[in-house]
């Protein structure tokens, strides 16, 4: 990019002609102002996408817990006592493969509510992004621990689901939309009014409790035949330490500063697996489909609408399935959208339009085939590619129907509250996704820590 140089005055002496040194060039790829130097400034400075990974986090923690609602009163004969896979089937198997399940330590049914009970509550804690840090890998334990229970319950969602509980570790996704970014919204307030900041006791409280735990696990071999889930946990567990001496020593140091940069690469780093992984989900579904004879003659999606395991609305799939174009349509329709998406990612119109009929497609498959859970796992997936834009507009919109629900409760005020917008002090910046984004906070990065 050149940049036009201002306007000399008249009686300015020319200047020698001649090159200037490559490396002092404003457009020059490794100079300052290159492309790679600020690709380098924007992944290390900020944590990106910081809607797009709030969506994220509570898409999988509802899906999941909304799931262990449902599942409760046969929770025994899936994942307990009295399932068909018994305990010592499932301890043969983990030990086999080296899966990790704390569900594995003991098959007392004590132990098993007591684990299925946390499971609940850490995915309701982390849905509403409080202690996210911690949260984040309690629900990990969970998931991993129920589902390695018992492996041969449930669908493709329950894969999409034990991957992104990981993948949702290592992401700062608690920016927006949370307890935390609010109680470090109110700490700023607080800073900014000369007052000192809270004093924290339940964060310093779990990292004390949780710390035993593991090394216990680690000194029993109970974490599982991989190496990377104990160093995962171990450094998870380190640098919430780390996290809490440096914010309350040097809040505004150099450690801080790196410490920041390397959350914001990790981040943006998963965040970029996720997108992949999004991908290849459908580039692989799509690509098998098109090997199967039933899907290129027009007539696979006929089979599930005359099942009865898959007909929640007989009536209704009788209708669709008695019409054969509909059925065409629907069954080369889903084909061309899984093959085609992850090429649309270079124009981002055509990929909104895509991602929409995605969605509407795994709405459908939650009604006609009563998949639910597994339509709400690939949505809270599709969610890392929805635009700024329109998600701090659904935003807006969700904050404005609360004060309007709780304005009309009895001795509230009926003066709906000004909406927030985030904005910094140079106007409103994009992140990437031709959206504004929220400027970054440096007290955390909304629950980064589990001291903080």
């Amino acid at each position: 990019m050149t940049i036009p140089s201002p306007a000399s005055p008249r009686n300015a002496a020319p200047q020698p002609p001649g090159p200037r040194p490559a490396g002092t060039r404003s457009g020059a790829p490794g100079g300052p102002g290159g492309p790679l130097a600020r690709g380098l400034q924007r992944v290390t400075a900020s944590a990106l996408g910081p809607y797009q990974s709030a969506v994220v986090r509570i898409g999988f923690a509802a899906t999941y817990l909304f799931f262990l609602l449902r599942e409760l009163p046969h929770r025994h004969e899936l994942y307990g006592p009295d399932g068909p896979w018994h305990w010592d089937l499932a301890r043969r198997l983990t030990d086999g493969n080296g899966a990790f399940s704390v569900l594995m330590w003991t098959d007392s049914t004590v132990w098993f509510e007591a684990v299925y009970v946390l499971t609940l509550l850490s995915a309701a804690a982390l849905m509403l992004g409080w202690r996210t840090r911690t949260m984040s890998v309690l629900f990990m334990v969970g998931v991993l621990s129920v589902q390695n229970r018992s492996i041969f319950m449930g669908d493709g969602g329950d894969n999409v689901v034990h991957l992104m509980a990981i993948y949702l570790v290592l992401t700062r996704c608690a920016q927006v939309w949370s307890l935390d970014a609010r109680r470090a919204a109110r700490d700023a307030r607080r800073a900014a009014a000369g007052l000192p900041p809270p004093r924290d006791i339940v964060g310093p409280v779990l990292w004390a409790l949780l710390g035993p735990v593991l090394v216990v696990a680690t000194l029993t071999y109970e974490l599982g035949g991989t190496w990377w889930l104990p160093a995962l946990l171990w450094t998870i567990w380190l640098s919430a330490a780390a996290w809490w001496g440096v914010n309350r020593h040097a809040p505004h140091g150099e450690p801080r500063t790196l410490l920041d940069v390397l959350a914001n690469l990790a981040h943006n780093a998963t965040l970029a697996v996720i997108m992949a992984e999004v991908c290849l989900i459908y580039a692989t579904a799509g690509w098998y489909k098109i090997q199967g004879s039933r899907w290129q003659d027009g007539t696979a999606l006929y089979y599930p609408l005359n099942l009865d395991y898959f007909t929640p609305w007989p009536a209704l799939s009788d209708i669709l399935g008695a019409s054969g174009l509909m059925v065409m349509v629907l069954t080369y329709g889903t084909v061309i959208v899984q093959v085609a998406f992850p090429f649309t990612l270079f124009n981002r119109r055509v990929k909104n339009v895509l991602l929409g009929v995605m969605i509407c497609e795994h709405a459908g498959i939650a009604l006609l085939l009563g998949l639910p859970f597994f339509s709400m796992a690939m949505i809270a997936a599709d969610a890392v590619f929805l635009p700024t834009a329109f998600l701090m507009w659904l935003g807006v919109r969700v904050t404005t129907g609360k004060q309007r629900l709780f304005s009309r409760l009895p001795g509230r005020s009926r003066a709906p509250a000004k909406p927030w917008t985030p904005a910094s002090e140079d106007g409103p910046a994009t992140d990437g996704h031709g959206g504004p984004e929220e400027p970054r906070r440096q007290g955390g990065g909304g629950g980064h820590t589990l001291v903080g």
